[in-house]
């Protein structure tokens, strides 16, 4: 009889899977989390040494019956910031009238200020605060990345940390622009050191709406973007040109968001040395360093007993010069000695208020790479003891210059 071929087996059903199983990240985002992994010993240890200066200027600041957050949301600068997040900016020049005209101050962290204020609950205070907060911990994080890209780990864990403990660290957790512009300059440099010329040229044209130091950040991403087209050294083929024209974009893009602020203070003040103009009636000029070398001799040589903070001031002045000699001499990448070198410029090359040139120079953490590198190399003992006895330095300092020092920061 004819036998009837059996049926082929089925194939088995493939497993369930549960919707609701965790899938892991890729892309971006795993690249994001890796990196902030790696990065999270110096965010720790940079938030730990933030959190012991404002525990001191907490316990300060009770002794002397003073709460803590007006120091820190709406004192000295802070008021002119939430001034504009609340009113916007003058549209006369008063020539007979100092210190009062707000176009002096970059409009980006005010912006950032009012436009979070309208979506979160809180005072325009509290959201300022928070956002400067929030921005010193991504430019801690930046710091870390051209570390650790330059020198590694370790290196890059103690520039971020030794970043937290310089002498007017406070600043970093005020209503202050200090910290949204370091993130920004801290994350244009690691851009332009991994080749990321677009990221670059945008980042450095939102500094140039920061701050007026962000002409210095705008020169570094400039001049390397245009040192680089030097260097190919030949006519760019078909193959080159996606590279050529983003070296060239970021080229033009740095500097715009600084020059866009300052012409648009002419346009506003119908006057094309409008914004130059306004910095004349905070006696803000150039002069070279007449004016710093002067206030150094004052304050180092004839004055019997002058203010500690204004001291510290100077020191800070003098030890930066220092250091920057020492980057020259260790060769750092160009793009940290060009933003370096303008920043050190600018802070002792202008003839104005002398007081804030220690808070003028916060963003210039490439100048801490050489002790950073020191204290990287040296034993964990000495290491932790450098770095305490700077967090020390810092929050006694901080607390000093809040609470005791009469000026502004």
């Amino acid at each position: 009889m004819p036998t009837t071929a059996p049926p082929p087996p089925a194939a088995p059903a493939p497993p369930k899977r549960s919707p609701l199983r965790w899938r892991a990240p890729t892309g971006p985002v795993a690249t994001a989390a890796t990196a902030l992994r790696r990065a999270a010993p110096a965010l720790l240890g940079y938030a730990a040494v933030r959190l012991l200066g404002t525990l001191v200027l907490l316990k300060w600041a009770h002794l002397r019956h003073h709460g803590l957050w007006p120091l820190l949301a709406t004192q000295w600068d802070s008021r002119w910031y939430l001034d504009i997040a609340d009113h916007g900016y003058a549209r006369v020049l008063r020539p007979d009238v100092f210190d009062v005209n707000n176009l002096a101050f970059f409009p980006l962290y005010p912006t950032v200020v009012k436009a979070a204020a309208a979506v979160t609950p809180g005072s325009r205070a509290t959201v300022g605060l928070t956002v400067a907060v929030v921005c010193s911990l991504i430019a801690a994080w930046g710091i870390f990345a051209v570390g650790d890209r330059l020198q590694g780990r370790r290196a890059g864990t103690v520039l971020a940390v030794l970043w937290g403990a310089t002498p007017v660290a406070l600043v970093q957790w005020m209503g202050y622009t200090e910290s949204l512009f370091t993130a920004l300059a801290a994350w244009t440099l690691y851009a332009v050191l991994s080749g990321r010329w677009l990221w670059a040229g945008t980042l450095s044209m939102l500094a140039g709406l920061t701050r007026p130091t962000g002409l210095a950040i705008a020169a570094a991403v400039s001049l390397c973007a245009l040192a680089a087209l030097r260097r190919s050294g030949r006519a760019p083929g078909p193959d080159d040109a996606p590279g050529v024209a983003r070296l060239l974009v970021a080229a033009l893009l740095a500097p715009l968001g600084w020059l866009g602020y300052v012409g648009w203070v002419g346009l506003r003040l119908r006057r094309p040395d409008g914004y130059f103009a306004v910095q004349r009636m905070w006696h803000n000029t150039w002069d070279g360093g007449a004016g710093t070398l002067r206030s150094l001799r004052s304050l180092l040589v004839h004055q019997a007993q002058p203010q500690l903070f204004l001291v510290v001031v100077s020191l800070v002045l003098i030890g930066s010069v220092v250091l920057f000699l020492l980057c020259l001499a260790d060769r750092q990448p160009l793009p940290l000695l060009v933003f370096s070198g303008v920043l050190l410029a600018i802070a002792l090359g202008s003839g104005g208020v002398y007081f804030p040139r220690a808070r003028f120079l916060l963003p210039g953490f490439p100048l801490l790479v050489p002790p950073a590198l020191a204290i990287a190399r040296a034993r964990p003992r000495t290491a932790a003891l450098a770095l305490g006895g700077a967090a020390v330095a810092s929050a006694y300092m901080g607390a000093y210059m809040t609470l005791v020092y009469p000026g502004a920061p």
